[in-house]
């Protein structure tokens, strides 16, 4: 597990990174609101100036108009006070699965954080709302589906705006509860939404930027875990490290591509140059194959994409997060509303699909190095399947066999899931949304892949510690040492696999361990 960002996520002027809202999500931060009296002011003054409007009968999108391709339809001023509760009202019709807790922290921290940027006419009283949502782990039930990403989550984030006004349900203390009851429990009122409070809740990107916030710290982990697994394998199939060589990769400096090779290297203890005379012509002599197969050989070709996209990755979701995301924008300070698009999710929906294809690729990497693995014509010398039963059963136990099915079952799921879903827009709401980002369910997509290559991960690493087992059976080896470690933290939990035995309940540990960045891999 990462260590904690901070003991406080300080929500105001300053920008966020990624690791604050992780931190939040695992609890291990809490939220804080900026609290000085500038802080303030800076926000009072859009909902002031908001109100100043509403005293001259100013014309304003979704205050004094209606939503979407209603804004040709006026509100009479007497009738502007009830539209906020219409709007998260008619849009309660989410579907699918609830976000989980951690996912639901994400998404509320995402949403203060854009209303934080003081351009979009709340009060300071709904910033305080949302921080005690996040302190005191009130987290709103929110379906996943139902957003097509432009104008932004409006149906998902109207679970936010309901449940601030004491509507719905949330998660509270483990159990599922009305919200009224909960703000009753806490002696807080509930809020009633100002003009413009719901849509400035609701017409943002919140729910694709947490996803994509908890998607982008997974991956990150991924690509290390990949990377160890693939020298374990080198390891167990006695692979060639000098196709590491540091000077090699100095021919094609991509940086993350050095980067995946440096950690290699680092794993196999063979960061020496290899054209240093007898020694290494030895080593080459002693090796089955002078080039191993691709998916070891090419493992920093194909992690280094990953490495190498993971810092436009973090600028497009960091930038979103930290930008004002609703529409329209009030510029206290100019004292102008701007209409415009600002709720529109490409970037996210782009780095979403990017990474979806990213990934696809480790997993197939992966894949393919298990498969190398298990077959006796292609692991030099390893029991077929990875099975570790004398002579006497050996034709009677199976070993890895069905793990390798099912890790050929999730990469295929992962590889489809690549396919893009922002290219997938649609024309909705009386063509007023006539092209809309997808980001939310590219988001989706993205997390689920991870799912799948996670266990694509936990069934390669386990058939990874196998071989360097089964390796150890056959001839005395001395491991390099830092998969001497792992190798050691590994057997803790996981024994090597003589007799058949079902595996799933060592599959699924192995996911949590993933999933929890147990392991601490390189600095």
């Amino acid at each position: 597990m990462n260590s904690p960002v901070s003991k406080h996520v300080v929500f105001g002027n300053q920008p966020l990174q990624i690791e604050d809202i992780l931190a939040l999500t695992e609890q291990r931060a809490s939220a804080r609101l900026q609290d000085d009296a500038e802080f303030r002011q800076h926000i009072a003054r859009g909902a002031a100036f908001l109100d100043s409007l509403l005293d001259r009968e100013g014309v304003i999108y979704g205050v004094t108009t209606g939503y979407g391709d209603s804004c040709v339809v006026p509100v009479p001023l007497h009738q502007v006070e009830a539209l906020p509760k219409h709007l998260y009202t008619f849009h309660g019709c989410g579907l699918g699965q609830h976000l989980d807790a951690a996912g639901t922290r994400a998404v509320l921290a995402a949403r203060l954080q854009s209303l934080c940027f003081g351009m979009s006419g709340v009060r300071v009283e709904l910033l305080e709302r949302l921080q005690a949502f996040l302190e005191h782990d009130i987290l709103p039930l929110i379906p996943e589906e139902g957003s097509v990403g432009a104008s932004g989550d409006l149906t998902p984030l109207s679970y936010v705006a309901a449940t601030l006004s004491g509507e719905r349900q949330v998660l509270y203390q483990g159990q599922i509860c009305d919200s009224l009851a909960v703000h009753k429990s806490l002696g807080w009122q509930p809020l009633v939404l100002r003009p413009k409070e719901a849509l400035a809740l609701m017409n943002g990107t919140a729910v694709m930027t947490g996803i994509a916030c908890q998607v982008y710290g997974r991956a990150e982990y991924l690509l290390k875990l990949a990377t160890r697994i693939t020298s374990m394998n080198m390891v167990a199939l006695q692979g060639n490290a000098q196709h590491f060589d540091e000077r090699l990769f100095l021919a094609k400096p991509h940086p993350g591509q050095m980067q995946v090779a440096a950690w290699l290297r680092a794993d196999l203890d063979s960061a020496r140059e290899s054209n240093q005379g007898h020694a290494a012509d030895a080593e080459l002599r002693g090796l089955h194959r002078l080039q191993d197969r691709y998916s070891l050989r090419c493992a920093p070709h194909v992690l280094g994409v990953l490495a190498d996209s993971l810092a436009w990755l973090r600028r497009f979701i960091e930038t979103e997060l930290n930008s004002a995301n609703d529409n329209p924008i009030i510029d206290a300070e100019e004292e102008r509303v701007l209409h415009g698009g600002h709720f529109y999710g490409g970037h996210i929906a782009f780095a979403m699909d990017s990474l979806k294809n990213l990934i696809g690729n480790i997993a197939d990497l992966l894949d393919r190095q298990l498969a190398l693995l298990v077959d006796c014509r292609y692991n030099h010398g390893l029991p077929s399947n990875l099975s570790g039963a004398c002579a006497e059963t050996a034709m009677i136990n199976h070993g890895f066999k069905a793990v390798q099915i099912g890790a050929s079952a999730w990469t295929a799921e992962a590889l489809k899931n690549t396919m893009p879903a922002s290219v997938f827009s649609r024309s909705t709401e009386c063509h007023n949304q006539d092209k809309v980002s997808m980001g939310t369910i590219a988001a989706r997509d993205a997390r689920r892949g991870l799912e799948l290559v996670e266990q694509v991960a936990a069934a390669t690493l386990l058939a990874a510690q196998q071989g360097i087992w089964l390796r150890g059976q056959m001839a005395e080896q001395k491991l390099p040492a830092a998969l001497a470690a792992m190798h050691a933290e590994l057997a803790k939990d996981f024994p090597p696999l003589i007799e058949d035995r079902a595996l799933e309940a060592e599959l699924r540990l192995c996911l949590q361990r993933i999933r929890a960045q147990h392991w601490s891999l390189y600095a």
